[in-house]
């Protein structure tokens, strides 16, 4: 492919070459000059002080290019993030995985270098997924990386990091979904909803849809302990949207964004392509289109067909976000993916898509087992970051 053909979309990459350029700048700023502003905001302090959403909001629409990272335990086995669903892993099997997390080189001084040397503006880390270990210290359970062998909380790292570079810093949650949790919903009530192991889980306590506030009331507390400890947090990234859509009458979702928004009135949030149409920005998976067609396939019945359809009408004019992964399908990392990596012009080509659709591009890279970057994925992000540079300088 030659790189020359993608220019003419949209003029994407003379607005993603400012935006590399100023990124460049930003590891050598202090940010420490306006220190009532976050640091990835420093060039919206003005409207910051009217409307620190607003200055999100529009740093958002610059930003073009983030860092998406799925790592956890299911990086140990190295078969995407979603093994414990589709090899029907019992719990106290998986747990022990635990034992084994160690994160010896998980290095967010090296992975916020890598981003910015990439171009990208910010850096997205996966708080909980669907299996229920925390990669922060959580005093809601002790499944989490600070309990583990690594003794570390993996999202404060990346926080600091962030913050003294001045990257935005989002954190995903899971919070449709969690297959360890007692108290979340039966795999009757929807496909996502627990695995099919082979044996009754004795852990498990649900007993009727009241018991899910239980399961609520645990993901607000994890959620307040993300945008309460780790300073100021430029978004939250909620999935996965289609388990809300089987049952949307058991999340009370305006009343978390509220607590989100109270807390940090800057945190962006985001549900995939939208729960209530009420979020910032909407950020679909590679082809960036509505789910609505899939829903009404589904078995889901009309209500959630609307509230697909309608959130996604209310989401798809602002600025969105696609997200993609550098290996093929999954997310968390793949062994048997190995050698089939995004190449620079691959992500030069979703680049130029995303722009092209007024979306930035999160791009993904599943961490090795230790926490380390896939090192093709890592010279891959280089040459972007080079090319990008040399169109900024060629300006």
């Amino acid at each position: 492919m030659n790189p020359r053909n993608l220019l003419c979309r949209r003029g994407f990459f003379k607005q993603a070459s400012a935006a590399v350029a100023a990124t460049a700048a930003a590891g050598h700023t202090c940010w420490a000059e306006t220190p009532s502003v976050p640091g990835y905001l420093a060039d919206h302090k003005d409207l910051y002080q009217k409307s620190p959403r607003q200055a999100a909001v529009k740093w958002f629409s610059e930003a073009r290019f983030g860092l998406f990272m799925h790592y956890g335990l299911y990086s140990l086995l190295g078969r995407g993030e979603w093994v414990m669903y589709h090899e029907k892993i019992p719990i106290a099997d998986y747990e022990r995985l635990k034992t084994r997390f160690t994160a010896e080189k998980f290095d967010a001084d090296y992975i916020t270098d890598l981003a910015l040397e990439a171009g990208m503006r910010y850096v997205n880390l996966t708080a909980r997924h669907h299996d229920g270990f925390c990669l922060f210290d959580t005093k809601t359970s002790d499944y989490n990386s600070v309990q583990s062998p690594a003794r570390r909380d993996l999202i404060g790292e990346l926080a600091e990091q962030c913050q003294k570079k001045g990257l935005g810093c989002f954190f995903y949650y899971s919070y449709a979904v969690d297959w360890r949790h007692p108290y979340t919903y039966p795999r009757t009530m929807g496909r996502m909803s627990k695995p099919a192991w082979p044996k009754p889980e004795p852990t498990y306590k649900w007993k009727g849809p009241d018991d899910f506030a239980r399961y609520i009331e645990y993901a607000d507390a994890q959620i307040r302990e993300l945008l309460t400890n780790y300073g100021s947090i430029a978004g939250i990234w909620f999935d996965p949207i289609m388990a809300y859509y089987a049952q949307p009458y058991l999340f009370p979702i305006h009343k978390t964004y509220a607590m989100v928004r109270q807390l940090q009135p800057q945190t962006l949030i985001s549900f995939k392509q939208g729960a209530t149409g009420t979020e910032d920005f909407a950020a679909p998976e590679r082809s960036g289109a509505s789910l609505a067609d899939r829903v009404r396939k589904s078995k889901f019945g009309p209500k959630s067909v609307r509230i697909a359809t309608e959130a996604w009408a209310a989401n798809k004019s602002k600025h969105n976000e696609i997200c993609d992964t550098m290996q093929p399908h999954v997310w968390g990392y793949k062994k048997d993916d190995d050698g089939k990596h995004d190449t620079r012009d691959d992500v030069i080509r979703k680049l130029a898509a995303a722009g092209s659709r007024n979306c930035n591009l999160l791009l993904n890279t599943g961490p090795l087992p230790d926490g380390s970057i896939h090192t093709g994925d890592a010279a891959t992000l280089r040459a972007v970051g080079k090319y990008l540079r040399q169109r900024a300088a060629a300006r």
